[in-house]
């Protein structure tokens, strides 16, 4: 991803909220994701697929996890979103491909993601890439004023 990209990005992260049906809760805006993706350095990662016309068609933002059982780092998918007009065109395909090569390369044992379980065209694409979801596995989250009461709590 390049400095350029940035505003396609941040409108795509606005459509992705809208299509989860949270459109209010995202708050992305260029000088955040500028920010992220270009420091120094960087705790956060982006790929991009261009259409032929050169315009971006989808984006995948990602940054490292790691497993303390395989004693390896892994890549956490933060978000993958491919428009509309540009499924079906290999687009999500190659930008997961060139995340697992990454993986692949660096010696990183996964690459894992969240999905909505009514997302069912997303749900079977992944299958056909060889996903496997973790169904005994239950997302947890401390938000703003989760974290704000129980660093309260620490002093």
């Amino acid at each position: 991803m390049e400095p350029g990209d940035v505003p396609a990005v941040v409108t795509m992260v606005h459509e992705l909220a809208a299509y989860e049906r949270a459109p209010e809760q995202c708050q992305l805006n260029a000088e955040q994701l500028s920010t992220a993706l270009f420091a120094t350095a960087p705790a956060l990662f982006g790929h991009v697929a261009e259409l032929g016309t050169g315009q971006v068609g989808g984006f995948a933002l990602w940054f490292l996890s790691f497993s303390t059982w395989r004693g390896a780092h892994g890549i956490y998918l933060e978000d993958l979103y491919v428009r509309p007009q540009a499924r079906g065109l290999g687009a999500g395909r190659a930008l997961l491909a060139a995340l697992a090569g990454i993986c692949v390369e660096r010696g990183y044992q996964r690459l894992e993601w969240w999905v909505l379980d009514w997302n069912e065209p997303a749900l079977r694409f992944y299958r056909t890439l060889g996903a496997l979801p973790m169904n005994e596995w239950t997302v947890w989250r401390l938000d703003a004023q989760g974290l704000s009461r129980l660093a309260g709590a620490s002093n």
